[in-house]
């Protein structure tokens, strides 16, 4: 045994130098594509307009194109393919399109602007495509619909899962019904006889390679602890004999994953445990949308600024812009901007939370924390990239070194950039945070908004947000 432990070392590298592991896919071809068709639909639907109205095709139209999938990329992501696994109302399917497809125009229309390229596109061009984009990502949906329902009603494979456990439960909940012929475990039915049905327990491990080439299995899930990986090899190495296709699943959801993902370091596997959402074109989709939306929104509102920024001047003895010091990305510290609504600015080791009859807000202030446009200053953090639109709630740096001690997780909510409105305002946890059991809410709601995040669920909690403010009184 020492003899091979010693010699691992000079050829561990040697033997793994080699090695690479893809990144892909387990679906059926037509299935892969309508899953990322719908910025190709809105490019198609682009060129349609441009021909059907009498124009040609030019090389500004294809700038057009290649920022559109740019952007629509992201933004529509896997909602598309969600819904239509899921069964989602038409209604509110159409309803998403629009949403999404608002904020993709938004985002375009900001760079046309920006660019001063706007003037180089028919208007009766760009119109027709805005108001006939939707329509055709409405009939690729459907489309996509029928298509997951013929897979899953005739789907041919046929497969097993070697693990009797709560993964290869799982993972039967998700896979189609048909086609299913049983589990294999290296444990008895007897030992079992609890957990399984003793109809669906079809043999031991040591019989699958004959099962499977006596039954045409084209498929075997395994999904065996990591403790088992010795006995895992033995039968994979049995199973070499057979035409199966042969998939591992270890039981990742044993952590308490944040962002959990699996990741490629140059053709290397990793399982991101715990880790921000904003990579790769994530990152820049969700940095896009925050700079055009906060570009369009801060000249739109600077009349209104500029008229808060003189009463707040007038009003009351102090500086109009109030800076407090906050944890931003990653734990650094930033300074966010708000106009100011007390008689006090507190930035100190100790700072008290506002109350509902808190008599150091002044009766100005009362009518901007009650309406949040206290926070419209924090437009500017957010082009400054040290807020974005969207993301938890920064909390003082006092507070902020109080509930880590007290709240298991709660500094994970700093891996992404906080926001002027969040996940966890959106469902009430606005205002005072004067209980440990709030905090601990607030903080289960900033961390499934990490686990959850999508360009469409930011495009929800703005829409909230704005609902939010026009009927909720917990802001004070």
């Amino acid at each position: 045994m020492s003899a091979v432990i010693g010699s691992a070392p000079s050829a561990e590298p040697i033997a793994y130098a080699s090695r690479r592991v893809r990144f892909g896919s387990v679906e059926p071809a037509i299935l892969a594509l309508l899953k990322h068709l719908d910025p190709l639909v809105a490019i198609i639907a682009l060129c349609a307009c441009e021909l059907l109205l009498g124009h040609s095709l030019s090389d500004i139209d294809a700038a057009l194109a290649l920022l559109t999938f740019v952007v629509a990329s992201p933004i529509f992501g896997s909602s598309s393919h969600n819904a239509a696994r899921s069964g989602s109302p038409l209604a509110a399917t159409y309803s998403r399109i629009l949403l999404q497809w608002a904020a993709i125009v938004a985002v375009l229309l900001f760079f046309g602007f920006a660019f001063k390229v706007s003037v180089q596109f028919s208007r009766l061009v760009i119109l027709s495509w805005f108001v006939a984009t939707p329509i055709a990502l409405f009939g690729v949906h459907l489309l996509r619909v029928r298509a997951y329902s013929r897979f899953t009603n005739n789907v041919a494979a046929r497969y097993i899962i070697v693990g009797a456990n709560n993964v290869g439960f799982e993972l039967l909940r998700r896979l189609p019904a048909k086609g299913f012929l049983g589990f294999f475990d290296f444990r008895s039915a007897a030992r079992l006889s609890q957990l399984i049905d003793p109809d669906k327990l079809i043999g031991h491990c040591k019989d699958i390679a004959h099962f499977a080439r006596t039954h045409g299995v084209t498929a075997i899930y395994v999904a065996l602890p990591l403790s088992k990986v010795p006995r895992i090899n033995e039968m994979i190495a049995e199973l070499r004999d057979t035409t199966a296709s042969i998939y591992f699943l270890p039981d990742v959801f044993a952590f308490d994953l944040v962002q959990g993902r699996l990741v490629d370091i140059n053709g290397m596997p990793a399982l991101a445990v715990c880790d921000t959402p904003f990579h790769g074109m994530d990152a820049v989709c969700k940095r896009a949308m925050d700079v055009a939306l906060a570009g369009i929104a801060l000249p739109l509102a600077s009349p209104l600024i500029a008229l808060i920024a003189l009463a707040v001047r007038l009003s009351s003895p102090g500086p109009v812009l109030f800076r407090q010091r906050r944890y931003g990305l990653n734990g650094e510290q930033i300074n966010v901007y708000k106009f100011r609504t007390m008689n006090v600015c507190e930035d100190g080791g100790v700072v008290t939370q506002a109350s509902r009859e808190d008599r150091r807000i002044t009766p100005l202030g009362r009518i901007l924390r009650r309406t949040s446009l206290d926070e419209l200053p924090q437009l500017l953090n957010v082009l400054q990239g040290k807020m974005s639109l969207v993301g938890p709630r920064p909390h003082a740096i006092a507070h902020n070194e109080q509930y880590r001690k007290l709240i298991s997780g709660y500094m994970i909510r700093h891996k992404v950039r906080p926001g002027i409105t969040g996940w966890a305002q959106v469902h009430g946890l606005r205002g005072e945070t004067d209980t440990l059991e709030k905090m601990h809410a607030r903080i289960r709601f900033d961390i499934d908004y990490l686990n959850n995040w999508s360009p469409w669920l930011d495009l929800q909690i703005l829409l909230r947000t704005v609902l939010l403010i026009i009927r909720d009184d917990r802001a004070y």
